[in-house]
């Protein structure tokens, strides 16, 4: 099981990826909106912003936010890093319930890139 730490550590690797992306990936990831990142087996919550192309976490919470953010994953430790590190696709982990993404519906479209 993925810890704390090793969760953190791969948002960051996420942000990064999304900085130096391009085209359509960049596009989509220039959002600004509320972002949160449930991590079931874990029971925390990082809490941020999707802002000017990355992943600004402001703060990890017990259990699930407080406040319902714009774009919302949860998924399991392990999910989170095997799918940064390339080991589990997104698409696939979305498709089968491995990960659940809520968003707006406008939002759902931009984000779809980065499927």
């Amino acid at each position: 099981m993925a810890t704390m730490a090793e969760c953190r550590s791969a948002l960051d690797r996420l942000s990064d990826n999304l900085m130096t992306a391009g085209g359509d990936v960049r596009s989509a990831a220039a959002l600004d909106r509320s972002l949160s990142c449930h991590i079931k087996d874990l029971g925390i919550t990082f809490t941020g912003r999707l802002s000017e192309g990355r992943i600004q976490v402001l703060d990890t919470v017990q259990g699930p936010p407080a406040d319902k953010a714009e774009i919302r994953l949860a998924m399991t430790g392990d999910d989170l890093v095997a799918m940064v590190n390339g080991e589990l696709n997104f698409a696939r982990a979305w498709g089968s319930g491995r990960v659940r993404l809520e968003a707006g519906f406008r939002d759902l479209l931009r984000l779809k890139a980065l499927l």
